[in-house]
């Protein structure tokens, strides 16, 4: 019992953790050993755990086998783990347990969310979807230093339901999509990731699980992970979530939520129907369970009629029900860091407190930013859906020249292609080579727990055609390493005697 509670969770998700190890100069086992140490030294490795065989391990990292061993054997010479035949490889007991350093455990996304904070470096990293900001972002912020700054100044400052005047102008964005919708209803975030946080704690606090679609965002499901709860995956198909899996789960157990991304979803890029969209919300309503709609990728239609879109799900909420609606500015600018939830007057007061606990609320000069974007938001997006199909065309044409092998579906909408290799492959296997190559991938194991999209990744198209030509090259690169010669020989040289 002692070995599957110590155990590492997997090779994949050990790889994950490591990040770029195989950057810069020297043998391939030096570097490992040199990552495998420092994960130990800052505690993502628990001391007394059990790394994955040296099997697994190379499998994963596209390494040979005598890679990993030699690895191991220089981590027991630096006296970073023990290894004992039939015990395996295990961080050392010895040592001295450092402080936490703030990583989900089990966690997939949160490599994800350090990349963040270590910034890209040379790499091209797949793992942010985001594009730069439009002009009128800063025609925005002229007027309100102009208009409106003497007015904020001689506020205190602290409104963590949100500036009124950005909550109004919310509600009537909902209202004019034909959800009525009052200020009261509305909260403002520090980005849509701050509300999702927000409502975990609200709803999963004692709950056991959670219902999530698969494949879903990884940081977004780490979230909900924080929390304690499982999380049970139901499977997507052209239209969204599936309506017989949600029943049958949603009938089997009672989960502390249902989150779903149903307009543009993030990684698919597929669009919830308006049926699929009563379907869910009936099931959900008739099961008493909360409906979280992550509708971060609202603005980023790829057709041409923008005006056929569906209402968001809670248009379709029977009276009753818990529906909360979660989105964004970012499709304007990330950089804003605004977000919101809508909701029930009573779930938002419980959000409030705990944003109130957080940081007393956002900052008041991106909301009176935000505030004079959000009458403007649907122009804002047409506009910019028109440059992100060109290069989602793009980066379709690359690919089919390049990499004829692989295969997609073209996005309803979103930042990004859902690209699948070919059968009997692995995005985790070739995520390692990829990044050899200079190119950071989230694997489709991140963000689907069955396994079922484990040859899976993610391709956002929002780069400049320049670096979308650099990207598929070096994709390419990998892809023929791969194809052609397999995991990477790295023997060190060791005295014969």
């Amino acid at each position: 019992m002692r070995d599957e509670v110590d155990r590492f969770p997997s090779g994949a998700a050990l790889a994950a953790l490591l990040g770029d190890w195989s950057a810069g100069e020297g043998p391939l086992y030096r570097k490992l050993a040199d990552a495998l140490a420092a994960a130990a030294e800052d505690g993502s490795l628990v001391t007394g755990q059990r790394l994955p065989s040296e099997r697994e391990l190379a499998r994963v990292l596209a390494v040979s086998r005598a890679t990993v061993v030699a690895a191991y054997e220089a981590l027991r010479d630096r006296g970073v783990v023990d290894r004992r035949q039939g015990s395996g490889t295990r961080v050392n007991g010895h040592r001295k347990v450092p402080r936490s350093d703030g990583r989900v455990r089990g966690g997939r996304g949160t490599a994800i969310v350090q990349r963040l904070i270590d910034g890209p470096g040379e790499l091209i990293s797949l793992g942010c979807a985001a594009d730069a900001g439009v002009p009128e972002v800063a025609e925005a912020l002229r007027a309100v230093a102009d208009d409106e700054i003497t007015g904020l100044l001689a506020d205190p400052g602290y409104h963590p339901r949100g500036l009124p005047a950005l909550r109004e102008a919310i509600a009537d964005h909902y209202t004019r999509q034909g959800v009525p919708t009052s200020p009261a209803e509305i909260l403002v975030t520090s980005g849509a990731h701050q509300a999702l946080v927000l409502l975990a704690e609200v709803y999963l606090r004692g709950a056991a699980t959670a219902v999530v679609e698969a494949p879903s965002w990884s940081p977004c499901l780490d979230i909900f992970r924080q929390c304690g709860v499982d999380l049970t995956p139901v499977g997507l198909d052209d239209e969204g979530v599936d309506p017989r899996a949600l029943a049958s789960v949603l009938a089997e157990s009672t989960p502390g939520l249902l989150y779903v991304m149903p307009t543009f979803h993030n990684p698919t890029g597929v669009l919830m129907s308006a049926a699929r969209r009563r379907q869910v919300a009936e099931l959900a309503t008739r099961h008493g369970v909360a409906v979280v709609e992550d509708n971060a990728y609202a603005g980023h239609a790829l057709a041409a009629d923008e005006a056929a879109l569906p209402m968001p799900l809670a248009a379709f909420a029977p009276r009753g029900s818990e529906v909360l609606t979660v989105e964004s500015l970012k499709g304007v600018w990330a950089g804003l860091r605004v977000g919101w939830v809508r909701g029930p007057v009573g779930i938002i007061e419980r959000c409030a407190r705990r944003k109130a606990m957080a940081d007393l609320g956002s900052p008041l000069i991106e909301q009176a930013v935000a505030a004079r974007l959000l009458p403007r938001l649907d122009a804002l997006s047409r506009r910019r859906s028109a440059v992100q199909r060109e290069h989602c065309a793009e980066l379709e044409r690359l690919l089919a020249r390049r990499l004829p092998e692989w295969s997609w579906r073209t996005p309803d909408g979103g930042s990004s292609l859902w690209v699948a290799l070919p059968e009997g492959h692995s995005a985790d296997v070739f995520a390692q080579l990829a990044l050899r190559h200079g190119v950071e991938i989230v694997p489709g194991s991140a963000m689907d727990p069955t396994g079922r999209h484990d040859r899976h990744f993610r391709i956002p198209f929002l780069l400049a055609p320049e670096v979308l030509a650099a990207l598929v090259d070096r994709l390419a690169d990998a892809w023929t390493e791969l194809r052609r010669h397999g995991p990477h020989e790295d023997l060190p040289l060791r005295p014969v005697v």
